[in-house]
Parts: C-alpha cells; structure tokens; sequence
C-alpha cells in the first residue's frame, strides 16, 4: 500500500506512534508488533523519535539500577546495569564506536577506512576503544552513583547523546556506498521537523537537572559536535551508521564526565 503525503501525517497520532515503535525496534532489543506497518520513509521519518527511545532505555536502566542497589553493593549493581544496558541494546552503539575505530584508526585512505568499518571482525583500535569505552562508563557511574540525581542523570545521558548523535543526519553526507547497509533508509535525509523534535527532547529531558548543569551539558555537546564533524568531514568525508553510534557514547560518556567536574568544583 502506497504512503498518503507526509504532510498529512504529522499530526496523526497514530502514525507519530508507529514512527516512534520504528525507532524503538530499530535502536533497541525491545519487542513491537509484528504487523508493525514499515517503509524506508517511515524508517527516515523515525529517527526525530532517537532521543525519545533514549528515554526509555534511561528509564529502564536507571529503573534497574535502583532495583539492584537494593540487594548489592554500588560496584556489583553498576556492572550489571551496563550488562542489562547492553542486552537492551543488542550493544548496537557499542558496535558502531568499535567498527568507526578500526576504520579511521586502521585505515590511510577514505576507501580503505570505509572498507575497514564493513568489516565485522574486530581489530587491535576497535576493542582497545570498546574497553576503554566501558571501562570509562563503568568508572564515571561510581562517581556519580553516590550523587542524589544519579537516576536522573542517567536517563539524561542516554537521552542527550541520542539526541547528539541523530542530528549528525541533518547537515552531513552519508558516505556509506553499501546498498544493505541498515542505517541508509535512516541516515538518507532529514528535515528540520526532525532536527527540532530530537533538540526538544534532550533540551526538555536534560533541563530536570536543573537549568545551571543543562547549560553547561549543552554547551559541552555542542562543542563535541562541531569538533566531531570537522573529524569525520576530514577522515571519511561525512558520517556512516557507524559513525553515530560512535557519537552516541562518546557523547554519553561526555555526559557523564562534565556532571563529575561539575559536581566535583561545587
């Protein structure tokens, strides 16, 4: 069956949903319906709804989290969070940060570093960058889990970095030339309308840490976009699927060590 015109259906809530069970499905191990309409516009649309999944992953891992405390030291409930993280995710970004490591880190030429992070084995800078990653993530939550806005922040971390990492579609090219790739109905385009929902939902989710800690996260990010993109501009001549997942932690883990130097000069 043929899409209506997009413009008839932004203000249908039924639709905005399916868009948002897309992005889920895409972004996430969480089960949806199976008869869960699909088409590669809906799959591009979907992406203004990223940092609203991060939500929802923050949620349930800071959901997780609190519950484990209950039961188990700080330490013990951190790895197992980070454990249900990845299972919630299929380690998705994880896999996108390792494979952009290898590919820049490995390759001399555009071609070849293109060609690299096709590859799905994993090379010498993908898993030193992976363990570097989770190392990082796990010592930065020992941090902060001390701190009262511990749960909040989590879910601010993974809702801000998705917003980050999506809006790399809006004013880069894709430079992945792989027909199958996944990321490619997503990453084709994407419209101003897109851009604003993905701001507005990490400016709102990240401004619950009070309006002083959301100026600076957001300062801090935009300044790790615009270094970001002049990076990849550079290195491949755009972004791949990989690239964003790349962004995704990076961003996340910059989350969490500006909260730690902010908690840590107060």
């Amino acid at each position: 069956m043929s899409e209506a015109p997009h413009e008839a259906k932004t203000g249908n809530w039924r639709y905005q949903w399916e868009l948002f069970l897309l992005a889920v499905s895409f972004f996430s191990r969480l089960p949806v319906p199976a008869n869960l309409p699909y088409s590669e516009a809906r799959m591009n649309q979907a992406g203004r709804y990223f940092a609203l999944v991060g939500v929802v992953l923050g949620l349930l891992c800071a959901a997780t989290f609190w519950l484990l405390s209950l039961v188990f030291p700080a330490s013990v409930s951190i790895v197992l969070t980070m454990v249900f993280s990845l299972l919630l995710t299929g380690a998705f970004h994880e896999d996108g940060l390792t494979d952009m490591a290898d590919g820049i880190g490995g390759g001399m030429t555009v071609e070849r570093r293109l060609s690299i992070m096709k590859d799905s084995r994993i090379g010498t800078y993908g898993a030193a960058t992976l363990v570097m990653a989770l190392l990082a993530k796990f010592v930065f939550w020992g941090e902060l889990a001390q701190e009262p806005q511990f749960l909040l922040v989590i879910v601010v971390a993974y809702t801000a970095s998705r917003a980050l990492a999506a809006t790399l579609i809006y004013d880069m090219p894709y430079v992945s030339d792989s027909d199958t790739s996944k990321s490619k109905p997503l990453a084709n385009k994407q419209s101003s309308l897109e851009v604003a929902i993905l701001l507005f939902t990490g400016g709102l989710v990240t401004m619950f840490l009070g309006v002083t800690q959301a100026a600076v996260i957001v300062l801090v990010l935009a300044v790790f976009r615009y270094g970001f993109k002049r990076w990849l501009t550079k290195r491949i001549g755009g972004f791949t699927g990989d690239c964003l997942g790349a962004a995704q932690q990076l961003s996340e883990l910059l989350v969490y060590l500006t909260l730690i130097a902010f908690y840590h000069t107060l």
